[in-house]
């Protein structure tokens, strides 16, 4: 079995590789002002209140001098903090690389001369809304931060300070995030055993932040992380397998697509809590990622924690598969998907629609195929199995009992879903299936 340490970087572009294009409307913006009016602390109110400057920084970590400073440089066009490697940001800190860029601005990996460490410090761009989102999402680390001794699975914020016009929260450095390790493991699924102990911890972040009356909205592979980048190289028994069958096969068994990556560890955490909010009444208002949509946020019925669970178990079946449940880019489209999936929706949502929605439903049922907007549209809806069927084509052992939970994270009326905490209690995350 080969052996090696891979540095990955944990933060990548918005934007997948997928067999469909991801399109720019399928991303949510940045949410400003998502605690809806609740108190959220003096961050909040700073934020708010319009104090965030456009001036240089005023704000610095404790214990920092001003000294030191590389030369003022203006931000990009889109307001992207300008920098170079070798760069102090603050005295405190030295740039070290640039791990990756969103649409909020850029992560980058720099030496704490403080604790002797590696951090990765998001760098918001010097827009206000921007800025606005960023000052609730440190009060958002923070209050997790206080309730979470480090066994909840929440990424540590350490400090955050203001740099010429930018906020700038630090973190704690970690590896790969699972789409990430996904994708330079060419889609290969993660063995179900990792699965398993991947899905417990990403429940137990979740029943955590519901605990606390807060709804992440924005759970996808990209924001959840490895904590640590090692893996190791096993060979690729199903790869094998079809090299036997294939006549005139260039491929050998050498070849690197007979190997697949298992990372060492399974230990994860969650990332990325600019979308959150705490729970009330009237949310309707479009969240979430669109393959990690839930069905109540698509037709506008209003949604609360279950939305969470919902993208659990899409990301839970990427995992076991490789590949997102739902490839695709529109409303109508993706509901038809839900319905090849998991079987006709109830008739008490369709039947409450708003009307944004009404367009997708026709005498009681969806209309599809008939408001398809393409025939390409339909073979992608057709192609799909039934969930028990693909769930059993990527699952050896264990299948009937992740079948069930599936079943119960992804039901279709929030209602009936299963909450974090039961899920947590189900079968499939029963000691005596874990083994590693």
């Amino acid at each position: 079995m080969e052996m090696e340490h891979v540095t990955v970087f944990p933060i990548t572009h918005l934007d997948r590789p997928r067999k469909r294009p991801r399109f720019g409307w399928d991303v949510p913006q940045a949410q400003v002002g998502n605690f809806c009016g609740q108190e959220v602390g003096n961050v909040a109110s700073y934020a708010s209140s319009g104090a965030i400057s456009d001036h240089t920084s005023s704000l610095f970590v404790k214990g920092v001098a001003q000294n030191g400073s590389p030369p003022w440089r203006e931000d990009d066009k889109d307001g992207h903090y300008m920098f170079a490697l070798g760069d102090n940001l603050t005295s405190r800190y030295k740039i070290h690389n640039k791990m990756g860029e969103g649409t909020f601005g850029q992560v980058l990996e720099c030496w704490d001369r403080e604790r002797k460490e590696m951090v990765a410090i998001k760098i918001v761009r010097g827009i206000k809304k921007y800025k606005e989102a960023a000052m609730i999402e440190i009060e958002v680390l923070q209050q997790l931060g206080k309730h979470d001794k480090g066994g909840n699975h929440c990424v540590q914020i350490r400090n955050w300070f203001d740099y010429r016009n930018h906020i700038c929260i630090v973190f704690e450095k970690l590896g790969p995030s699972l789409y990430d390790f996904l994708r330079k493991n060419n889609y290969r699924s993660f063995p179900i055993d990792h699965v398993r102990e991947i899905g417990r911890q990403l429940l137990e972040c979740v029943a955590f932040m519901h605990d606390l009356h807060m709804i992440h909205t924005d759970l996808k592979p990209e924001n959840i992380l490895l904590v640590s980048s090692d893996y190791v190289k096993v060979p690729d028994y199903k790869a094998t397998d079809i090299c036997c069958f294939e006549q005139n096969s260039t491929r050998s068994p050498k070849d690197s697509s007979y190997y697949k990556r298992v990372p060492k560890s399974s230990a994860i955490k969650v990332i990325d809590f600019g979308s959150t909010t705490y729970e009330r009444q009237d949310q309707n208002y479009i969240v979430s990622t669109r393959h990690y949509r839930a069905p109540e946020v698509i037709l506008g019925l209003g949604w609360s924690y279950p939305c969470d669970v919902w993208s659990v178990g899409c990301i839970l079946v990427e995992l076991c598969t490789g590949e997102a449940l739902f490839q695709t880019h529109e409303n109508l489209e993706h509901l038809a998907m839900m319905e090849r999936v998991l079987g006709p929706m109830p008739q008490n949502m369709l039947k409450r629609v708003d009307r944004h929605a009404e367009k997708y439903v026709r005498r009681g049922r969806l209309d599809w195929p008939e408001g398809a907007a393409s025939r390409e549209s339909i073979k992608a809806v057709l192609k799909l199995p039934r969930l028990q069927n693909l769930v059993m084509q990527h699952v050896d052992h264990s299948a009937g009992d992740l079948i069930h939970l599936l079943q119960g994270l992804l039901r279709y009326d929030p209602m009936d879903r299963l909450t974090a905490r039961e899920a947590l209690r189900h079968p499939f995350f029963a000691k005596d299936h874990r083994r590693i």
